[in-house]
């Protein structure tokens, strides 16, 4: 008998209790429970029909219609002619025993006999015609498979053909395509190609742009050529439908996620889910205004307090706009509502709570080290075993790549304790996570950047300015931006997936407050070693007084203003700013000209400069440095090349030259030439020369030889 799952259940538990035998009356006969309610009901009638004269005629009749309607259910079901026949005799045979019975008495041992006999051979007949019918229903079924399989490869050998053809015309190489996979999602294809001697896969990558255009690609689908199983053979996706136009919003499941695991960012133009893993990498997103970046800090911020082993700590100078959203939903409950921890575990929205939280991080990095050994000795590994009770911290900096570069002096120390963070922490834990406005040779400058931060985003949504692919995925060709002209759409490169068109969901403002809902109950805490390390700093980090301003919008913490050109102090005590602007962009040649011109005039005496009427100046901050027309206090400046005396300090260095190194310092890396060195100091081109030359073999300064537009800049900023 055939019963469903629940039906089992509940006749398995009713046995359990001892309660006897449960028949299922809703189940069909088998081969021997078909024989038996034959033979039985055969019997029960002729005796009946016996016993009450009943004419035996009517049992050949409906033995006859039985028959009949088996015969044209059979037909109907397309059962195969012997199943018919079958059914039908054991009607005719069952009905002609019932007649016979009827007529000369049921129950005799010969009409028993008999009845037992063809019991027998209908439960014989109804196997045997069970198993053919069976066989016959997995033969067409896989008939049914053959035919599709023949299709599909059919359709696979001419997709296979035609790329092979496309790539031989477009790219000049023969190719022997191997297999053709489809896709899940049907947006596309894979092709295992093999390569002919001494090519690589390179060479069809260079010409991805050549081979979309040939196959009418839709815009946003590509033929992307990767590395195959070996050196010889290569894998080339081929997009068909372009998923990067659609708007998908992020996934309603906010089940448990593990940073060892994988964490969703985004998904591919195949539609799959690209995962990370930030055990041991850092990343960086780029990505300009209006491209999408902060909905990628967003959904990074998701994955993050899905984790149960992760605690996030964000760091936003931008009024800590990236980091709210996850934490008001918490400070919005009510006394009476289940208290909610916020789905990140500290918000830094200054430049003194900044400093504070990174000065935790390497606090507990470095006590980590030490108070760890044992168990990594026990576990035999070099690195910390990260997991619920020990949780991996992650610095999510937003512009932090910006911070990196900037010249303001206190940026500059905040800039100081991330990279040491990035250098010593990776085993112990800490790790980061940096986004910037574009990718350009000043963000990804600093090596330690580019060597750690593996996993790469660039969100380009159509942008062209300040998006340098090639600095970003340096040795992967054929990325265009033109392929991602859409919102949230771009590039993500991952050490375990190269580069290629990504997407990042669209996450809604009602989806992170449900994840932070959701996940509350799930965030790790601090183990006990590194929160002894981190100290009260991190354990007030939700003290009222410091959160106060993400209650009250009125209480913004006070931001410090960066000091951009730290300013020289004059006599009277006061800065003075100084504006350098036309210093520095002045030709060194009109310099020289203007003054051996004024030298020539000296000499002959006969032209003085017109004397210009005198007149009252107000006392007002900075200088006047217009490097063409010197101020009416420069003529009692000694000749640039007549002789000087230098005012030498204590260190036997001339005392103009640190007010130069504060300039050139302020100057950044566009440094300051000699000449405008000269009109800020007050001395002659000369003896600045010299001064500088003699600070750049100190090692004070250095010298950027570019012909007339040679500069000094400051060590910092070489």
């Amino acid at each position: 008998m055939t019963t469903t799952a629940k039906q089992n259940k509940a006749a398995a538990k009713q046995a359990d209790l001892g309660a006897g035998p449960v028949w299922d009356w809703a189940a069909g006969h088998g081969p021997v429970t078909g024989a038996l309610s034959a033979t039985t009901g055969a019997w029960a009638t002729a005796t009946v029909g016996a016993a009450t004269h009943l004419p035996p005629g009517w049992a050949l009749a409906v033995g006859t219609a039985g028959a009949i309607g088996h015969t044209a259910a059979g037909l109907r079901l397309r059962n195969a002619g012997r199943t018919i026949a079958a059914r039908a005799a054991s009607w005719l045979v069952g009905a002609g025993w019932t007649t016979w019975a009827m007529t000369h008495g049921p129950l005799t041992w010969a009409a028993l006999g008999s009845l037992a006999t063809i019991g027998v051979g209908i439960g014989t007949a109804t196997r045997s015609t069970t198993l053919y019918e069976e066989a016959r229903e997995q033969e067409a079924l896989a008939a049914e498979q053959r035919q599709v399989a023949a299709e599909l490869s059919a359709e696979r050998r001419e997709i296979a053909a035609e790329w092979a053809e496309r790539i031989k015309r477009v790219c000049g190489i023969e190719v022997r395509v191997l297999a053709v996979e489809m896709w899940p999602a049907g947006t596309g294809f894979t092709l295992d190609a093999e390569l002919p001697g001494g090519v690589t896969y390179d060479r069809i990558a260079a010409h991805a742009a050549g081979l979309s255009a040939d196959a009418h690609l839709p815009h946003g689908c590509t033929a992307t050529a990767g590395i195959g199983i070996h050196q010889g053979r290569t894998l080339i996706d081929v997009g068909t439908v372009n998923v990067l136009e659609q708007e998908r919003t992020y996934p309603a499941d906010y089940g448990p996620l593990s940073l060892l695991s994988g964490i969703p960012w985004g998904y591919r133009t195949n539609a799959e889910e690209i995962c990370v893993f930030l055990r041991e990498q850092c990343a960086l997103a780029v990505g300009p205004t209006g491209s999408g970046k902060t909905n990628l800090v967003h959904v990074i911020l998701a994955g993050f307090a899905r984790a149960t082993d992760v605690l996030t700590w964000v760091i936003d100078l931008n009024a800590g706009s990236a980091g709210l959203p996850w934490v008001l939903p918490a400070l919005e409950v009510t006394e009476q509502a289940s208290p909610m921890r916020p789905g990140i575990d500290w918000l830094a929205s200054t430049y003194e709570e900044a400093m504070l939280m990174l000065d935790v991080a390497l606090s507990v990095a470095r006590h980590r080290k030490t108070v760890y050994q044992d168990l990594m000795r026990s576990k035999n590994t070099d690195l910390l075993p990260i997991g619920p009770d020990i949780p991996q911290i992650e610095l999510v900096i937003d512009e932090g790549a910006e911070i990196l570069v900037s010249t303001d002096r206190r940026l500059k120390k905040l800039a100081d304790k991330i990279l040491e963070t990035i250098r010593i922490a990776r085993s112990m834990g800490v790790r980061t996570v940096l986004t910037a406005l574009g990718a350009t040779g000043g963000v990804l400058g600093n090596l330690l950047i580019r060597r750690e931060a593996k996993v790469r985003v660039a969100l380009t949504g159509g942008a062209l300015e300040g998006m340098d692919l090639g600095k970003l995925f340096p040795g992967t060709r054929g990325l265009r931006i033109e392929q991602a002209p859409y919102k949230g759409s771009g590039f993500m490169g991952t050490p375990e997936s190269p580069a290629g068109l990504f997407k990042v969901w669209r996450i809604l403002p009602s989806q992170i407050r449900e994840i932070v809902a959701a996940t509350s109950s799930r965030h790790p805490t601090l183990d006990g070693p590194s929160l002894k390390a981190a100290g009260e700093a991190y354990a007030k980090r939700w003290d009222a007084d410091r959160i106060a301003w993400m209650r009250d919008s009125r209480r913004q913490p006070e931001q410090s203003s960066p000091v951009a050109v730290e300013s020289p102090v004059h006599e009277d005590g006061q800065r003075r700013g100084l504006n350098l602007r036309a210093l520095r962009d002045q030709p060194e040649e009109a310099d020289e000209l203007i003054s051996r011109f004024r030298q020539q005039l000296d000499e002959l005496g006969t032209a003085e400069e017109p004397a210009s009427p005198a007149r009252e100046r107000k006392d007002r901050p900075g200088l006047n440095l217009r490097a063409l027309r010197e101020s009416p206090e420069a003529d009692d400046r000694p000749d640039d090349d007549g002789p000087e005396r230098e005012e030498m300090a204590s260190d036997g260095r001339p005392e103009w030259l640190s007010q130069a190194l504060d300039a050139i310092e302020a100057a950044g890396p566009a440094g300051l030439k000699p000449s405008a060195v000269a009109d800020l100091v007050g001395r002659s081109r000369q003896a600045v020369r010299d001064g500088l030359k003699a600070a750049a073999k100190r090692g004070e300064l250095v010298y950027r030889d570019n012909g007339p537009h040679s500069v000094y800049v400051h060590p910092d900023h070489a």
